[in-house]
């Protein structure tokens, strides 16, 4: 799924863009591609290794964020004459670009990921590739992982099949575009399936017991020609676009199973206690969750449009804690093997553009749809990654947190010593004068510290008593 997104214009003020500047330095971030690097991508840029299959006659969409270049994904859906569906999703090629032990491939070994910050990302590829002759673009033809999934009326995968060939996808739409033109009625059957087939994945994924949180998210955005901190709920289309991937996900932790050697994402169940703090947090939050009802079902029930729910949801994140990815190779199984989120074995495979692991994945399932062996690289890199990610995703994570909490001091910085609204969303076990509230205006999630013990779920008024830019420092107290 996609990060938050962050805009920031050049009127945002020298100290937020001098701390950002810090930032980068403090989390050793990459810097700027190396000139071997950029020379090896543009030559590849023009010389990519095509495959003999065309597809080009699919008429492949995109769904991305609006503004986004780095297309890693493509669909097309369809009903198929004997009944049921038929998905067709290309996924950019990395390795038609990318040469095995390069330059290029080895600056990605040591990127991981792309980062994303307000003033700009770091991508794990450069634009040549990332937002050139590898990104699915509209009305360019391109390399790709063509999956193809045949679904039954039901949702149910009965046939999977990868493989190499051109796509030229027609459209890029975001998800506002999207959502309207199908709840308009106006979207064409490719685009209106994607209400259809997800739904009906998302009936299969309550049946299994997996989980989507549809946490509000805050967002950096430009006003005024200045910046601003907003929240936004996920839309049901991000929602059934999601099911997309993570069925594909899904397909391809199979396909890697049954040959005995590939990488998961994996996670596991909730530790000892974790439900019931959630059921303690639900009572404090007054949100009605009986005995009888599992945790997958009531989280689906919320509304993440209401401070108390949203709350709720911010807390059950806590559960999908401790993800990890699980290589296995000579035939043995993998421990563990299960997503306990997603309910199922999965892996990552939809973002080789912004994630390393995805193009080992891919490379490994095409090998196994043909029934061939891999090629030597692709196995000879498994053991070493998933530290590799593991890395990699914290230096993501912590940038993310980092930015956003350099953002909301920015936006505070001048309005110290006010009162706000503000609900209690969290409060620390072991400390409970500690916690985080959730002001509704500004989008801001800060922590508080108080004297007395905070009540989990409470709207209460809160006064600011820091925020500065610089250290990306924001503290409440009851006011």
């Amino acid at each position: 799924m996609p990060r938050r997104q962050m805009h920031m214009t050049g009127a945002d003020g020298a100290a937020l863009r001098a701390a950002l500047r810090e930032l980068r330095t403090k989390l050793d971030a990459p810097g700027d591609f190396p000139a071997e690097v950029l020379a090896e991508a543009e030559h590849a840029a023009g010389h990519p290794r095509l495959p003999d299959v065309d597809r080009t006659d699919i008429p492949f969409f995109t769904i991305d964020p609006p503004g986004s270049v780095d297309l890693d994904q493509a669909m097309h859906l369809a009903r198929r004459s004997a009944g049921g569906y038929r998905v067709h999703y290309a996924i950019a090629d990395v390795a038609a670009f990318v040469t095995p032990g390069g330059p290029l491939d080895a600056e990605a070994h040591r990127r991981v990921t792309t980062l994303y910050f307000p003033d700009g990302k770091i991508p794990l590829h450069p634009a040549a590739l990332s937002e050139g002759a590898a990104s699915l673009l509209p009305d360019q033809t391109r390399p790709a992982l063509v999956w193809r999934l045949d679904l039954d009326g039901d949702g149910r995968i009965e046939t999977t099949d990868v493989l190499r060939a051109l796509v030229r996808s027609r459209a890029r739409l975001d998800y506002a575009g999207a959502q309207q033109a199908i709840d308009t009625r106006t979207a064409e059957e490719p685009l209106a399936l994607l209400e259809d087939i997800g739904r009906l994945r998302e009936a299969l994924e309550r049946e299994r017991g997996g989980i989507s949180l549809n946490v509000p998210e805050q967002e950096v955005v430009a006003q005024d020609g200045s910046y601003a901190l907003a929240y936004r709920a996920p839309l049901p289309a991000d929602g059934w676009n999601a099911q997309i991937s993570l069925m594909t996900g899904m397909a391809a932790a199979d396909l890697m199973l049954a040959t005995g050697q590939g990488i998961l994402r994996t996670l596991p169940s909730a530790p000892d206690g974790a439900v019931g703090r959630l059921r303690r947090a639900a009572k404090a939050l007054r949100i009605d969750w009986p005995h009888h009802v599992p945790y997958a079902e009531l989280v689906r029930s919320l509304d993440p449009h209401r401070p108390a729910h949203a709350a709720f949801l911010q807390e059950c994140t806590g559960l999908l804690r401790g993800a990890g990815y699980t290589a296995f190779t000579g035939g043995r199984s993998p421990d563990p093997a299960i997503h306990s989120a997603v309910a199922a074995p999965y892996a990552h495979c939809t973002a080789p553009l912004r994630r390393l692991v995805d193009r080992y994945a891919g490379e490994l399932c095409v090998a196994a749809a043909a029934g061939a062996e891999p090629p030597p690289w692709a196995v000879a890199a498994l053991d070493a990654l998933p530290e590799r990610m593991a890395q990699g995703t914290r230096l993501a994570n912590t940038a993310e947190r980092e930015c956003v909490d350099l953002v909301e001091a920015a936006v505070l910085k001048d309005r110290v010593g006010e009162t706000f609204d503000a609900t209690v969303i969290d409060v620390k076990d072991r400390e409970p004068l500690v916690g985080t509230v959730h002001l509704e205006d500004p989008a801001v999630v800060g922590r508080i510290r108080s004297t007395e013990e905070l009540p989990l779920g409470d709207r209460i008024r809160v006064r600011l008593t820091e925020a500065d830019p610089g250290t990306a420092k924001v503290l409440f107290a009851p006011a």
